[in-house]
């Protein structure tokens, strides 16, 4: 992005038919440690190393339209989605709040999804 914005990857999310066995195997065949665990929720992160990035994974009986994503954050979502308008990009939504900010997903031009994330109140 032009903007001088510094980015950086923010999550990586997958999807887990069952989240007890993919928690296993991420936390006793990969020792990755547990970075936050919102089961409750469907969703469990995972660290990998000194990375502020994590690894979610999420329920798909709880998010069936789940697929891979990798979010990237931005100073702004409200503000990034605005610039982007008109320049051929198809938004899932418009920005949503989430517990730490606000995010907007959407589609590259092969159909993997990637989504911005601020963490504005």
């Amino acid at each position: 992005f032009r903007s001088g914005e510094k980015l950086k990857y923010d999550n990586f999310f997958f999807p887990a038919d069952d989240l007890v066995t993919s928690c296993r195997f991420y936390q006793d065949v990969l020792d990755l440690p547990v970075k936050f665990d919102f089961s409750e929720s469907g969703m469990v992160a995972f660290r990998v190393g000194e990375e502020e990035a994590a690894i979610i994974l999420k329920e798909r009986n709880k998010f069936p339209n789940m697929t891979p994503a990798v979010w990237i954050e931005v100073d702004d979502v409200q503000a990034k989605y605005a610039a982007l308008q008109g320049r051929n990009i198809r938004f899932l939504s418009e920005p949503f709040r989430i517990r730490t900010g606000w995010a907007v997903e959407f589609f590259d031009p092969s159909g993997n999804r990637l989504g911005f994330v601020d963490y504005r109140e």
